[in-house]
């Protein structure tokens, strides 16, 4: 079975809820047993019978699906997702920016908006992508039927603040400037608006000086946009004379309450924030609640949890503060402080006793947070009473919603919810098809999360590491490389670097899999990302070419594979050079191997031995020798193994009187012959079938008082017994 059994949630209040009705079913109580079904007529809660629930006997997958989208449909924003996919179009590339921009207008004139100053900032702040937003804003302001206040253009101004454009932001007002002729609204106000979000304030207060010089003024909305930028700025010295302008002028509110509060706040001036609050509510003033939870929250920044709550207590006592806001900014800080058992007790206290409900925003922070700690009973509770409490769900509820049927098992729901994303706008975020990826692995469905992870791409996310890890190991798994390879050249084409072990294994499987050229173009695009390979990886790529009869690549994969610090083996390059002859033109493609090697590195001699190892073992006993020449000429004297190795490889191609000649020249150069020469020639002459040679050579060893080896003894008696000479053999055992 699939699905995941919850318990203990016959404790929770939610499940006595009137909600479960069989006109409008959800998510049931978890002490419910699934069952594993495809099939959507099948049950998948088995209900306990209550009062509530008479006469119901399960819910189904559909049912549980359905409830959730009709709730994810009370949004209502299909306009919106509208307007957003006209400003997102990417239009015919063939067509100029004049065609462009005019075939935006008529689309979205076409809609038959009907303009206002609370239409185009529904709109606004709907949207996520900043030059989507200046498209509409532009657009609404070339409209002969509305023109932009200033409370759009501190809109527009706050959207490119938050989106730290602020070179593009200075050049918009730059622009307004330029054009003051073309804009109905206060021009002034808007440009000390302007520079006032932009993080210029002092700016925005030179040009508010030149606005009294000239006899002019701002009204309330500049003038609080202003005194905010002056506190954000930390420009306190300066903020005081703002206000008793604004005092002057009749403009005191409880906004301008609030900023002052802000402001205490910043100087960590509490004590006087907390005294000028109670000296309004001792005043009879009205307040709306924000200027509190300013205070809230710069105590809890403060980690002064203890006062923050004695206040909120207190001023709720009082009946004359509106403290929804401030329980929310509380829930907020007790939640990213890892309060979440105390902020889940305060909701659950405000509303027995005075009926509270969170907004949104703050439903989101419990959920997701819940999410986070695998607390999927609350976290289901917390689900149904937004649905209860008909709170409208964005885009941060729909995702964790989404979560929560992954990690709870249910995977038909979640799919079912994602597969009719459109109809309710729902945008999964990374956290979202990390889930759904992850969830669709383990239950073996690998196409379905592949797709669903290209799906991701086109909508700019891509899965964490650990996700793509999953995923990559499945395809591999299930062989499904041609996916693989796909997969992982669009998180290199990203930047994103899979891990060393996913990489290697996805190379190992191609070379098995024969498609050599496939694990050399993944190897490529490593390179161009500066990413050094494993060793292994290089030895499976090698070795792929080898069988491939590929040893140019092979060769310039040995010399890559040293640039990257990875050691080589005498059997490594024996085998790729045994490879460069089988090509066309053998000679050269190893002498090219040859001066790739020494114009690298510093020549040693075990670099030539390699060499005159390699083509021994090729049977190529002349490259062998001017090898060993090339060493002698460049400087470094041969050493024994230098030696043994090219005597070896005249005897393995059967080339006795070469080999005799290097042993004699190698005797007038030493003047005394050792006993591993000496081995070397015996044994080589035995497998070379030259019997009465070796016995000379075996002869010759013991009289200039070399002992032979066990091993020459064994090689010669085999030979001679193989010929039938067995009283040679004993004579020789004797």
């Amino acid at each position: 079975m699939r699905m995941l059994l919850l318990k203990h949630v016959t404790k929770s209040r939610v499940f006595l809820s009137p909600l479960f009705t069989l006109n409008n079913p959800i998510l049931v109580s978890t002490t419910y047993c699934f069952c594993s079904s495809s099939s959507t007529n099948q049950s998948l809660f088995s209900v306990p019978r209550s009062a509530s629930l008479r006469g119901i006997d399960c819910l189904t997958a559909d049912e549980v699906a359905d409830s959730f989208k009709n709730w994810f449909r009370s949004r209502n924003n299909a306009l919106f997702d509208k307007i957003y996919d006209i400003l997102g179009t990417q239009l015919d590339g063939n067509l100029d920016q004049f065609a462009s921009h005019y075939a935006t207008d008529l689309a979205l004139s076409q809609l038959g908006l009907r303009l206002s100053e609370e239409f185009v900032l529904q709109v606004l702040y709907y949207g996520k992508d900043v030059l989507s937003c200046l498209k509409f804003f532009d657009w609404a302001g070339r409209q002969h039927d509305f023109n932009h206040t200033r409370v759009t253009f501190n809109a527009i101004f706050k959207i490119l603040s938050r989106a730290k454009l602020m070179s593009l932001m200075l050049d918009v007002l730059q622009n307004f400037r330029n054009h003051r002729y073309e804009h109905r609204a206060r021009f002034n106000d808007i440009l000390v608006i302007g520079y006032a979000v932009a993080g210029k304030p002092e700016v925005a207060l030179q040009l508010f000086g030149r606005m009294r010089f000239q006899g002019l003024d701002l009204d309330s909305f500049a003038y609080h946009v202003l005194l905010n930028a002056l506190v954000e700025g930390n420009c306190f010295d300066v903020v005081d004379a703002i206000v008793k302008q604004i005092q002057v002028r009749g403009c005191e509110n409880d906004i301008t309450h609030a900023i002052m509060v802000k402001s205490f706040c910043k100087q960590k001036r509490f004590d006087v924030a907390e005294s000028f609050l109670n000296g309004l509510v001792s005043s009879g003033k009205l307040l709306n609640g924000h200027a509190v939870s300013i205070l809230v929250d710069a105590l809890c920044k403060n980690k002064n949890f203890e006062r923050a709550g004695k206040l909120i207590e207190e001023l709720q006592a009082t009946g004359l503060v509106p403290m929804e806001h401030a329980y929310g900014v509380w829930i907020k800080d007790l939640v990213q402080a890892g309060g979440l058992d105390r902020a889940l007790e305060f909701l659950q206290d405000k509303k027995s006793l005075e009926g509270y409900v969170p907004d949104v925003f703050r439903y989101n922070t419990l959920i997701s947070r819940l999410l986070r700690e695998n607390r999927l009973e609350e976290l289901c509770d917390l689900l149904l009473e937004m649905k209860e409490n008909q709170i409208v769900p964005d885009k941060v509820t729909m995702n964790v919603a989404l979560c929560f049927f992954c990690k709870a098992g249910m995977l038909d729901i979640a799919l079912e919810l994602y597969n009719s994303r459109s109809e309710f706008g729902l945008s999964p975020n990374s956290m979202a098809y990390n889930y759904l990826i992850n969830t669709m692995c383990g239950d073996g469905s690998i196409d379905e999360a592949y797709l669903i992870l290209r799906n991701s791409t086109n909508h700019g996310y891509f899965p964490g590491r650990k996700t793509f890890s999953i995923l990559t190991d499945a395809l591999c798994r299930e062989g499904k490389l041609d996916k693989m390879k796909e997969l992982v050249i669009v998180a290199l084409g990203k930047n994103f670097m899979p891990s060393r072990e996913t990489l290697d294994k996805f190379i190992s499987a191609l070379c098995r899999d024969r498609r050599i050229e496939d694990a050399y173009l993944i190897h490529g695009e490593l390179n161009k990302l500066d990413k050094a390979a494993t060793r292994n990886t290089y030895l499976n790529l090698i070795h792929g070419f080898i069988k491939s009869n590929k040893g140019d690549i092979a060769a310039r994969l040995l010399i890559e594979m040293q640039e990257k610090g990875h050691t080589l083996t005498r059997t490594l390059y024996s085998a790729v050079i045994c490879c460069l002859f089988d090509m066309e033109n053998p000679e050269i493609q190893f002498f090219k191997l040859l001066e790739m090697q020494l114009s690298r590195y510093e020549p040693t001699c075990q670099v030539y031995n390699f060499f005159i190892e390699g083509a021994g073992h090729a049977k190529k006993p002349e490259l062998a020798r001017q090898v060993y020449e090339i060493m002698r000429r460049n400087g470094i004297e041969p050493d024994l193994n230098s030696e043994v190795l090219t005597l070896r490889s005249y005897l393995q191609s059967e080339k006795i009187s070469d080999a005799l000649s290097f042993f004699n020249y190698l005797l007038e150069k030493r003047g005394k012959i050792g006993r591993r020469l000496y081995n070397c020639m015996v044994v080589g002459l035995c497998k070379a079938k030259k019997a009465d040679v070796a016995l000379d050579f075996l002869r010759e060893m013991r009289d200039n008082g070399v002992t032979p080896s066990i091993e020459c003894y064994e090689v010669v008696v085999q030979l001679l017994c193989s010929s039938k000479s067995y009283l040679a053999a004993i004579d020789l055992i004797n």
